[in-house]
Formats: C-alpha cells, structure tokens, sequence
C-alpha cells in the first residue's frame, strides 16, 4: 500500500517511519510512505501557503490556489490517484471499520492542515473524505494522519509478525468488545499475582475466563459497545424468525 502524505511540516514524520513495525513494513516493501510539501507549491520565496480570512476573523487559512494544484500533481505522480483524506475534526470519526475500508485500499492521500484551515473551496473541488480523530482540536493534521497509517497497516498481510494479532484485537470486526486483560513473568510482583487459572494448563478453562473477562470488561469500562453489539444481533435474530412488516 502507497501512502502520499501532504503537510506543511514533512519533518514531523521523520522518526516516525524509522520506528517499529512501521519500518520494517517499509523496508520489507510492504508500504511505501512518500512526504510531499505543501510550501513546494508555493509561488514566492516566502513559500506563502496560506492568507487571511475574507470576512476578518482570527488565524490564517490555507489558501485554494496552492493547495488544489498540489493534491493534484501527487495524485497523478502514480498510475493510481487513490483515495484522499483529509484530516479534518468536522470529518467521520476514525474507528476500526473505516479502518479496515481503508485496508483494501491501494492508495491513501492524507491531506494535514494548520492554522485555521483550508478555504472551503478547497473541500469543494477535490471532495476529499474528512477523517477525525475524536471531539478535541489538534495543531494539525499530522498526528491524525499517523494515527490512520499506524492504524491501517495492521492490517496488510505481512506487517504483524502474527496474523490474529490484529483479527483478535478490540474492535475488529465481529469483535465490538474490549480484550480480556493479559500477563506476563514474573508470576508474583508487589503483591499482584497472575491469575490462577492462566497458569493452568487447562486451554478450555482459560479461553472460557478470558471470554468472560472481555465482557465484564467491556461491562465496566464500555458499555455502550456491548449495547451496539446487541443492537447489530437483533436484526439478524427478526430476519430469521420472518418478522417484519410484511408478517403483520
């Protein structure tokens, strides 16, 4: 999968492709990550990306003519335009099913802006799809954009050393619950002690208390998922008892 990030501050990045699974996916030519800065399609030797908002107000706006012509020459650098974000706190919450819809993709655009924005007109003609993060605001969009490259490349074939890893994890599909809690040596530490039933041996017993540990879990500490879980059973559950309304 092809990555084309567009920022004003490609430097943010730089660790980030050198860490973790995220370079060895890279060096093993699993994902391919290219930085493209806006500032490069600026016309003056100030790279003047941005301006102040018709109207007045505070802060600046990233201006249309720089960031249009930008997005487009990235999208036509490769045989495939692919799909553009851009990471917006107005846009569809980030969650594990747009996640894994962005999976099958063969190319991501990730569009960062700062200051204020972008001119409307911006979303206007390229119509990207706005991604968020959650109901809080960011000095960029950067962060946003590593969250969703650290986010889908999990699930490209190859990238985890172990492929239940990620089919295993919260809130993968078919799985809108918390994970039961995990341990490790040493056995005993300031008084905490594993479980019993992990050191067992019994493999049924355990996978027994660990699917109970994911819904008390879930029970404390998310209970809403357990109630959209309920609430994607219950259609099925009517389909297959022929309830509807042609029944009544």
């Amino acid at each position: 999968m092809r990555f084309d990030v567009l920022t004003l501050f490609p430097g943010i990045f730089t660790s980030f492709l050198e860490e973790s699974l995220l370079k060895s996916a890279i060096d093993g030519g699993l994902v391919q990550v290219s930085l493209h800065n806006i500032r490069d399609w600026a016309d003056d030797r100030h790279g003047t990306v941005d301006d102040t908002p018709y109207g007045g107000g505070a802060g600046m706006v990233m201006k249309v003519d720089k960031v249009v012509p930008c997005v487009e020459d990235v999208q036509a650098a490769a045989p495939t335009a692919g799909r553009l974000l851009l990471m917006s706190p107005q846009g569809r919450r980030l969650d594990q099913p747009l996640v894994e819809e962005l999976a099958r993709e063969e190319r991501l655009l990730l569009l960062c802006g700062r200051y204020e924005g972008f001119d409307e007109r911006v979303v206007e003609i390229l119509r990207p799809q706005e991604v968020s993060l959650g109901d809080f605001i960011l000095n960029g969009g950067e962060v946003a954009a590593m969250a969703v490259i650290e986010s889908v490349i999990r699930l490209i074939p190859g990238v985890l050393g172990d492929a239940d890893s990620a089919r295993y994890d919260s809130f993968s599909s078919g799985n809108r619950i918390l994970e039961e809690p995990q341990y490790t040596r040493p056995r005993e530490y300031r008084g905490h002690e594993v479980p019993e039933i992990l050191l067992s041996g019994d493999h049924g017993r355990v996978d027994q208390w660990r699917a109970q540990q994911r819904v008390l879990r879930t029970r404390e500490r998310r209970p809403d998922l357990l109630e959209k879980s309920q609430e994607n059973t219950a259609a099925p559950a009517e389909k297959r008892s022929g309830a509807g309304e042609n029944n009544k």
